[in-house]
């Protein structure tokens, strides 16, 4: 699931700060008949960030872009960390940061194209999907298997509840009627 060399940097993790398009999406966008945008989220991404809200582990949302579509999926994750239109993506984090205690060190971003590398380069655990800019790649501690809106996001949730011994009773508690 993660390399053994990034497992330890994994069990630190406080707070999983994500870009958007090419992350949480596949980066492509469609256009409908009246000029609107849509852009598509995979469900079990959304699962894998419920899990690690539930088990304490901070979300955040970096984008140089926003989108109504966008806030109302984010809105739908219950995701609270939301910095939207924001291109100064390191300093976006920052903020985060210091919003819910966590040091950069204790931080795994996962972006996939240029705009991202001051962040990448910053934290304690960089990550990018498998479909991202060969830059990205060349860059990044760990190169995930998915592909961006493909799965990325849910292989980082799991392996970050792996690496601390909790992903088999994060799903359990899910499953356990509340």
């Amino acid at each position: 699931m993660l390399p053994d060399a990034l497992r330890e940097r994994a069990a630190r993790v406080k707070l999983l700060a994500l870009d958007v398009d090419g992350v949480l999406t596949d980066g492509r966008l469609y256009y409908g008949p009246d000029g609107e945008s849509l852009k598509v989220f995979d469900v079990k991404d959304g699962l894998g960030l419920r899990l690690l809200r539930e088990e304490s582990i901070a979300i955040a949302i970096v984008s140089a872009k926003r989108s109504t579509m966008l806030e109302r999926r984010l809105a739908d994750l219950k995701i609270p960390d939301v910095c939207l239109g924001r291109e100064d993506k390191r300093r976006a984090l920052d903020e985060v940061c210091a919003r819910v205690g966590a040091s950069l060190d204790e931080v795994c971003f996962v972006g996939d194209d240029a705009f991202d590398l001051p962040v990448l380069r910053a934290v304690g655990l960089s990550a990018a999907p498998a479909d991202a800019h060969p830059i990205v790649k060349r860059e990044v501690a760990w190169l995930l298997q998915a592909r961006g809106g493909r799965g990325a996001v849910r292989e980082v949730c799991d392996a970050l509840l792996d690496a601390r011994g909790r992903l088999d009773a994060a799903i359990e508690a899910l499953l356990s009627p509340r």
